[in-house]
C-alpha cells in the first residue's frame, strides 16, 4: 500500500502540482481507502514529504565509494541530474514558494533529511582521515550545493560535468586536512 500510495502522491504532484493535490485524488489513484491514507500520513504535507523524501533516496542515493572526492562528485552529481528531472524541478519551484505556511515543516523536514545524509558522507570521510577535523558538516554541505542552486536559479549557466567537479574540488580544497611533508 505504502509504494502504491507513495507512487500516486508523485503523479498527482507531477500531473498536477501541490496545489491540487488531495488525499482523496490519491487514495483514488492507489486503490485504497482514503482513510488508510489519513490514518497513516494524517496531512498532506507530511504525504508529499514522505513522496518526495522515498524518490530522493532512490535517485539520490547516499554515496560510500570509499573515498571523499568521488562521494561528494556522486553526490553533486546525481543531484544535478535529480534537479533535470520533473520531479526535481517541481521541487526546486516548491522550494521557492514562499505561500505555503502548510508545507514548510515539510520543506525543513525534507532539508534536514538531505543534510544528514551529506554529514553521513563527511563522517565516513573524517573516520578515514580525509577531513579537517572540526569541520562543519551543514556548511560543507551548503557550499557543496551552494554553487549548483546558483546555476539552477539565477544565472542559468549549464550545470555542466566540469563545473560540478570543479565545485567539487574547491570544497576538498577547503576542508582536507593539512598536508603532512
Amino acid at each position: 500500500m505504502r509504494a502504491a500510495v507513495l507512487a500516486a502522491t508523485v503523479d498527482v504532484l507531477l500531473d498536477a502540482g501541490l496545489e491540487a493535490l488531495s488525499i482523496g485524488e490519491v487514495a483514488r489513484r492507489a486503490g485504497v481507502h482514503e482513510s488508510s491514507v489519513y490514518r497513516r500520513w494524517g496531512t498532506k504535507g507530511n504525504l508529499a514529504l514522505d513522496a518526495v523524501l522515498d524518490r530522493t533516496r532512490t535517485e539520490i542515493p547516499v554515496p560510500d565509494t570509499g573515498a571523499l572526492r568521488t562521494d561528494l562528485s556522486a553526490l553533486l552529481h546525481g543531484t544535478a541530474a535529480f534537479v533535470r528531472t520533473p520531479l526535481g524541478a517541481l521541487l526546486v519551484r516548491m522550494a521557492l514558494r514562499e505561500d505555503m505556511a502548510e508545507f514548510e515543516g515539510a520543506r525543513e523536514r525534507f532539508w534536514n533529511h538531505r543534510f544528514a545524509a551529506g554529514s553521513a558522507v563527511l563522517a565516513r570521510a573524517g573516520e578515514r582521515g580525509e577531513l579537517r577535523p572540526g569541520v562543519d558538516h551543514r556548511l560543507v554541505f551548503e557550499a557543496l550545493m551552494g554553487p549548483l542552486h546558483m546555476r539552477l536559479l539565477l544565472t542559468r549557466e549549464p550545470l555542466d560535468d566540469a563545473f560540478l567537479d570543479g565545485v567539487v574540488d574547491l570544497v576538498l580544497d577547503g576542508i582536507a586536512p593539512p598536508h603532512r611533508w
